[in-house]
This record gives C-alpha cells, structure tokens and sequence, in this order.
C-alpha cells in the first residue's frame, strides 16, 4: 500500500481541517547480541524495509482518534488528552497512546488532540518490533505536529518508558534504539548500558540478509521474557557477593569462568553464561564485518543460536528446524534466531544467487516437520523514524 493511498484513506476517514503529515519508522533485525540488552551489554541490530507508517492531522479539540488499517475489526480508538489512562480493551493504541501520555509527562505541551491512520507491514508476531515501530512513528508524529524540541536519544528512552511501565514488557533499549536510530546500509553497535553507539557499514557483497518468519505466534508480555530477565538478575546478585559489578555485561569470558561457581543455580548459571559469552560475539562481529570476514560472522550467528537453544533455552522447536536447515544449505554462511524467541523469526546469511532453491529446501523441511510452511522476507537496511516529505 503506497503513501498516497494511506493519505486517501486518511482524508476519506477524518475529512482533516489542518494539514496532513506522513510518517515511517522501521522494524529491527538483531544481527547477533540476544538478550544481551537488559544484561548490560552490546547488541548488534539494523532497522529495516518493513515498518509502520503513520498519516496524521491536529485536530482543533482535545480528542485523539486512532485507527489501524490492519485491525479493522478494532474500528476507530477515541481517547482525550485529559484520560490517557491505558485501558485494556483500546488494545494496540495503547501503543501510541501512552507515547503520547509519556511526551505530556516528560515535559512537552500538547494543546491539541490529532486524529492518526496507522499502517504497518511488518508481519505479525514476527518479533521484528512492530511495538517499537509504532511508538517511533508515534514519536516522529508528535515532534513534527507539534513543533517539539526533542532529542532522538531522549525520545528513544521514552518509548522504551512506555513498553516497560505503561504496557508492563520489561524490555531493553535495543529496539527502540535501532528504530529511532537506524541508518541506511548500516547496523548499530549500542552498548547498552551506556547508550555509547558507532554505525557499522554492512557490506555483503553477494550475500543477503534473509529472514525466516515461523509463522508460530507468539506474545511477548506472555512468554518466558520477563522469567529469564530475572534469572539473569538473580545470577548478577550472586555473582556480586565477590565482584564490584552492575551488570553482566561487564563481565569478560576469562572473569565469567573464574566466577561461575558463585552462581549457585546450575539453570541460572547457564543463562548468564548465554549473556557473557553472547557479549563477546556481539563485539567480535563487528570486527568481522570491519575485515570483510563474511564467513566467520556466519560462524557467529551459528554460535548464537546453540547459546540460545542450550543455555538460554528460548529457541523451539520450530526455531531450531529453520535454523538447523538453513545450516545444511549450500549457500549459507550462518543462521539463527533473531529476537526474543519462542516463535518469531530467523535469519540467515544466504548467497544472493541460491536463495530461491534454499527457501524451497528450508520450506520442504519445515513442512514436513511442523505441518505448516515459513514465509520469507529479504530485509535490505534502511533509516530510522522520519518524516516523509512527498
């Protein structure tokens, strides 16, 4: 659906008196550094093609009407300026709506409601961050309508405020960070726990970025996200009855090893070994992709996903036959899950010239194996949230 059918859609739906804006913000792929991000460390993610897009117009009163193209069935979401309350059954606007209660806390005026057509095209439930999306494209909205000063990092933080303590997802930065931050043909190297950033140029010749969706859904406020933050905070505590440290992502492999004993849980171990050591790939990758070392990135991403699969355990069974696969596949230089598992999706670093007869090899497997097929998307990296001039 191009831009100018959702601004049709948009006029057809409000009749605007003010003027009309159009707005997008990507999805995210993690390239490698899972579950690293609330552990302190590095991540390794590039927003993508696929995205949300946004058509708005202030309105003259305090009333702020959302609608989703691609959830019809909810049909218009009316809110006011004066209850931003989140409600359980306003469902996906919460989203949006609590960027907008957030803004008005952190400070900003906002005189006026607006009315607001969403539109996404990132595949549902594919853990490439369609929430994130659309608290940027919320956040651009807002910056542009109402003339605000903001900065990007500070706007960042805020959506990553709304996931955790509006929609109650103790989720890290990563995404949001990616998504306003994102740059074309570039992935970003974020320290985590210091918001340090570099862009890392990502040249793959004649290799692609193919991502496997699962097709499994899955929620993330419901999945095992928030047990396996805590075991990672109970392993941190114990490991700080010996080390001056805040977060495991301070940790270096050799002092990980040297300590792991003080971690008593043998489950809990593992997953804070899954932190460090994934910590370290996450590192390593960029250097490989500063050398052209396509292959031993590959390496990596492989090594990912058995960290994920044996001691992170956040993979499935549906996971693992995509990846294990793609493994197989002549062409493919690495693979593995990408976001916080339990379904979602894969990726894997395909030669450009076999990706037909290696999604058919993949699909044929998978079939057979989990009685329904994948679907596949080829990302190319694009920028993060903006406003688009047409």
């Amino acid at each position: 659906m191009n831009e100018q059918t959702l601004i049709d859609k948009f006029i057809e739906l409000y009749q605007p008196k003010n003027e009309v804006h159009t707005f997008f913000a990507p999805g995210r792929i993690n390239l490698i550094g899972e579950h690293t991000d609330y552990n302190g460390g590095y991540v390794f993610p590039a927003s993508i093609s696929f995205g949300t897009y946004a058509v708005a117009a202030k309105r003259e009163d305090r009333t702020i009407q959302f609608y989703s193209i691609n959830l019809k069935e909810k049909g218009m979401i009316t809110v006011t300026l004066d209850d931003l309350n989140y409600q359980k059954d306003d469902n996906w606007a919460n989203y949006p709506k609590g960027m907008v209660d957030f803004f008005i806390k952190a400070g900003f005026e906002l005189s006026h409601g607006f009315d607001v057509l969403y539109y996404g095209n990132i595949p549902n439930a594919a853990g490439l961050s369609s929430s994130a999306s659309i608290e940027l494209v919320t956040g651009v909205l807002l910056e542009s309508l109402y003339q605000l000063d903001i900065d990007r990092i500070d706007m960042v933080k805020i959506g990553q405020q709304v996931e955790n303590k509006y929609i109650g997802v103790n989720s890290g930065i990563m995404d949001q960070f990616a998504i306003g931050m994102g740059k074309k043909n570039h992935a970003i190297l974020l320290d985590c726990d210091t918001l340090d950033y570099q862009y890392a140029p990502i040249e793959l010749g004649n290799y692609v970025i193919m991502i496997i969706n699962t097709n499994k859904r899955r929620e993330l406020a419901e999945s095992k996200y928030n047990e396996r933050r805590s075991e990672c905070e109970h392993a941190l505590k114990d490991l700080q009855t010996q080390l001056p440290i805040k977060s495991l992502g301070e940790l270096s492999i050799d002092q990980f090893e040297t300590n792991k004993h003080l971690i008593s849980n043998e489950v809990v171990r593992k997953r804070a070994k899954h932190a460090v050591y994934e910590n370290q790939r996450t590192k390593d990758a960029l250097a490989k992709l500063q050398a052209d070392d396509l292959v031993g990135f590959g390496q990596l991403l492989n090594e990912s996903h058995l960290s994920l699969q044996y001691d992170y355990e956040v993979t499935g069974v549906e996971l693992d036959t995509l990846v294990q696969t793609a493994w197989e596949q002549d062409g493919v230089l690495g693979a593995r899950m990408t976001g916080a598992g339990f379904g979602g999706c894969a990726i894997a670093l395909v030669d450009k010239n076999k990706v037909d007869q290696i999604e058919k090899n993949i699909t044929d497997v998978y079939t057979s194996k989990v009685g329904y097929s994948p679907t596949f998307y080829q990302a190319t990296i694009g920028d993060g949230a903006k406003e688009l001039k047409l």
